[in-house]
């Protein structure tokens, strides 16, 4: 029997304490990480959003496709205006400024027959871990720094699972998460990756892993002693508690794909401990976590999964309607601070684009409102499908090319027809540095039929596409210096905002939309939005 799974989401500030400071956050029902959602498939679920923080605020239901419920979707100003503080219902991640950094939780979705009905042996426990990332900083203000600036944002002070740095932290040793478990048994664990910038490599000490998931869409189960995981990524890994009894330590820290780069040089811990061990004054083991730039083994992984197929599965579509080649990185725009020059290279300011596109966010009517009510002057609808300027793009004699860092602010969008096959070949570039970006694409999943490093080279690309079983994802971590071809049904009327998860990037500009027609029925096309949405005081 499908449900309607109803919650009230009181958003407001809490002080906590953490790295030995007291900080205000921003946080939902008084919760850090906020309330886990579950349901099951077909249920409905209905969020009350009450917005009681100082900032405006949306929320984003990473990886539900929203489907005709686009006006809920998250994105500030793509589908929905922002709820102002002390109002709203809307329909779990912040997605305006850096709230996201303590404004998140948990949303599973169990099979309509229950657990017993996955495709793996039922596990004796499931345990979310939530990999974040804590600032000794208001987030809002960090942001706010960088953008004014032109510069990068200072760098996280810790990261945390499930809320708690782990005792390798100062004053934190009663602040790290702890897992019981029963020798012999197995567990599930849900891990998300709920950092602002940071990919991260986690390993179980004196435990394998087996990935039987990644974002909500099951896989081939694949062994391995790390996971890892970019922003916005969701991995389901089977844990079997067979080591001899004691304490390990559960640990993640950066995977750091560009060189040169600043980043947070910690580890977050917490503890696994087995409920026979005798108590030790011993410290638990620690797992060898790899080094942080090591690539070879991120690329490992992420390209050693795949899909495990179900009779009712979708199957990869082969004819092909529309072919798109995006390159995408850093790159600058022109300082506009008087009488001084910016913090970012060459004196100018961070920026970021797409096929040299830097996408620019609206400020009064969101992308999907100026879309269903035809209010002209928002946006246009030439994103290209091909790069304006044809490069070398991974040569790092392109690194610091003044001219091809150029870009140019704009709002503009792709417009694909209801039911269409899309194909996206994303081109990673050099330009200021070559780094794996974690894109992620709102309102749908897709394939991941290859990925690899250098130039794309269709002509050898296309001889490794995976048609039968490729890992279907809703965010796609491109390699660094590399590429990565995805492919989806464009079958979800509204705007689709795809962008780097990597928080830094995206007010710089990495970025772009979907435009999506309705379809020829009523349940394809996108209804009026609800009169709940905070559009309703501008009349729309």
């Amino acid at each position: 029997m499908r449900e309607v799974v109803e919650h009230t989401f009181r958003v407001g500030n809490l002080t906590i304490r953490k790295l030995c400071q007291e900080r205000t956050v921003v946080a939902v029902n008084g919760h850090f990480p906020g309330p886990s959602i579950t349901a099951h498939e077909g249920d409905s679920v209905v969020v009350h959003v009450i917005n009681g923080s100082p900032y405006n605020i949306t929320l984003h239901w990473h990886g539900i496709f929203q489907l005709l419920t686009a006006w809920a979707d998250g994105p500030g100003y793509v589908t929905q205006c922002p709820i102002p503080p002390g109002e709203g219902t809307l329909w779990w991640h912040a997605h305006s400024s850096y709230l996201r950094a303590t404004v998140y939780g948990s949303f599973t979705i169990y099979p309509r027959a229950g657990p017993g009905a996955y495709p793996f042996p039922k596990p004796y426990r499931e345990v979310p871990l939530l990999l974040g990332e804590w600032w000794n900083a208001n987030v809002v203000d960090v942001e706010e720094e960088s953008l004014s600036t032109g510069g990068a944002p200072n760098i996280s002070d810790a990261f945390t699972i499930n809320g708690r740095p782990g005792d390798l932290y100062p004053c934190s040793r009663d602040q790290t998460f702890k897992l019981r478990v029963v020798h012999g048994k197995t567990y599930l664990l849900r891990i998300v990756n709920a950092a602002l910038n940071q990919e991260l490599f986690f390993m179980v000490a004196g435990h394998s892993l087996t990935v039987v998931a990644i974002d909500a869409s099951y896989t081939v189960p694949y062994p391995t002693d790390v996971v890892v995981i970019a922003p916005g990524q969701t991995v389901d890994a089977l844990l079997d508690a067979t080591a001899a009894p004691g304490r390990y330590y559960m640990a993640a820290h950066t995977y750091a794909s560009v060189a040169g780069v600043p980043f947070p040089n910690t580890t977050t811990t917490g503890i696994l401990y087995y409920g026979s061990s005798p108590p030790s004054s011993s410290p638990p083991i620690m797992p060898a976590l790899p080094a942080f730039n090591d690539t070879p083994t991120a690329h490992k992984f992420y390209t050693n999964l795949s899909a495990l197929l179900r009779p009712c599965d979708p199957q990869v579509p082969l004819a092909v309607d529309e072919e798109m080649f995006i390159t995408f990185g850093l790159g600058l725009v022109p300082c506009d601070r008087k009488n001084s020059t910016c913090a970012g290279p060459f004196g100018e300011k961070f920026a970021a684009s797409m096929s040299n596109n830097s996408f620019q966010f609206p400020t009064e009517l969101s992308l999907l409102q100026a879309h269903f009510f035809k209010v002209p002057g928002v946006f246009t609808l030439d994103f290209p499908d091909r790069p304006p300027v044809v490069f070398n793009y991974t040569s790092p004699n392109v690194t610091l090319d003044l001219g091809l860092l150029q870009t140019v602010k704009q709002t503009r969008g792709k417009r694909l027809k209801y039911n269409s096959t899309v194909e996206v070949v994303l081109q990673n570039t050099a330009l200021l540095g070559t780094e794996n970006h974690p894109i992620h694409l709102h309102g749908f999943n897709f394939f991941v039929l290859a990925q690899g490093f250098g130039n794309y080279n269709p002509t050898v690309a296309k001889r490794s596409f995976n048609l039968v079983h490729p890992q279907v994802r809703n965010t796609i971590a491109v390699p660094a210096g590399g590429w990565a071809v995805i492919r989806f049904v464009a079958n979800n009327p509204g705007v689709w905002f795809m962008h780097c998860h990597i928080d830094a990037h995206m007010p710089w500009g990495l970025g772009m939309v979907f435009v999506v027609e309705d379809g020829p029925t009523p349940s394809s096309k996108l209804p009026r939005r609800p009169p709940t949405s905070p559009a309703a005081k501008m009349g729309f």
